[in-house]
């Protein structure tokens, strides 16, 4: 078998959009941790329910008077002193929900954490709507980000094999990546923005039912949270699969646009995608 040969799977488009969104996403994951610090509790419906919140991130004095950092979730309460609630910061324990390395910018600072995060928003969502709509249009694309009819059925198959860690480097995704990429671009991305809509007043006097949608706007927080979490566990896992199989190759499809299949045994087709 020969060593394989380079096929284009993505173009220009797609490429830059994959490095400005990640951009995007790391100052808005970080400007918005900065942004629940000044108000690290969490709630379902329209109100604060100061007394019961949904999830808390705080700093109490433990039996033995010393401070300590904990998590409340659902009654519950975890420990975790040192990286949540409490941590370092030059040298010294400080009360916050996450720790200054994990927030833009490091200080505590509200007014600047907001800036950067609608900043980030306002590049974001326009650039996702447009990638959206591309998707939809483009034939090329549908094919390249759609499940085939055989592979729906191999689907099984496919967990089974990646859960295994072995990949096939084919010039098409396989069904798996297809129905991930799926709900994460026409799922969890627009939950994303659409609930980070609906805690904004401006846009709940101009659409009111999205406060009916994702019941009120702290439970509209709350998921908003809960996607931006979701969103982490995909970069988390993404990033694992282009290590283990084949980081060099991965990146080169996402910087060149050119992606080495396994072997020229068998025709590839050139997929052009913008």
């Amino acid at each position: 078998m020969r060593r394989g040969r380079l096929v284009r799977r993505h173009g220009l488009f797609t490429r830059v959009w994959h490095w400005v969104n990640l951009a995007c996403l790391v100052i808005l994951l970080m400007s918005g941790l900065q942004i629940f610090n000044a108000h690290p509790s969490l709630y379902w419906g329209n109100d604060s329910t100061f007394d019961a919140p949904a999830l808390q991130i705080t700093a109490v004095r433990g039996d033995d008077g010393a401070p300590m950092g904990i998590v409340r979730i659902a009654g519950y309460r975890i420990d975790t002193t040192g990286v949540l609630g409490l941590s370092r910061h030059n040298g010294e324990l400080d009360q916050r929900a996450f720790p200054s390395w994990a927030t833009l910018p490091g200080p505590q600072w509200l007014a600047m954490g907001r800036y950067w995060h609608f900043a980030a928003a306002w590049i974001f969502g326009p650039l996702l709507l447009a990638y959206l709509a591309y998707t939809l249009i483009s034939p090329t694309r549908r094919r390249l980000i759609w499940p085939t009819a055989a592979q729906w059925r191999a689907l099984p198959a496919t967990i089974a094999h990646h859960a295994r860690l072995k990949f096939d480097h084919g010039a098409d995704y396989n069904g798996l990546q297809k129905l991930t990429y799926l709900l994460v671009l026409f799922g969890l991305l627009p939950l994303m923005v659409l609930t980070g809509l609906t805690m904004s007043p401006t846009m709940n006097a101009a659409w009111p039912w999205l406060l009916d949608v994702f019941g009120g706007r702290q439970s509209a927080r709350t998921l908003h949270f809960i996607f931006a979490f979701a969103l982490v566990a995909f970069f988390v896992i993404h990033l694992v699969l282009v290590l283990i199989s084949g980081v060099r190759n991965n990146l080169r499809s996402m910087i060149t646009g050119r992606y080495r299949i396994g072997s020229d045994t068998a025709p590839a087709k050139d997929n052009r995608h913008a």
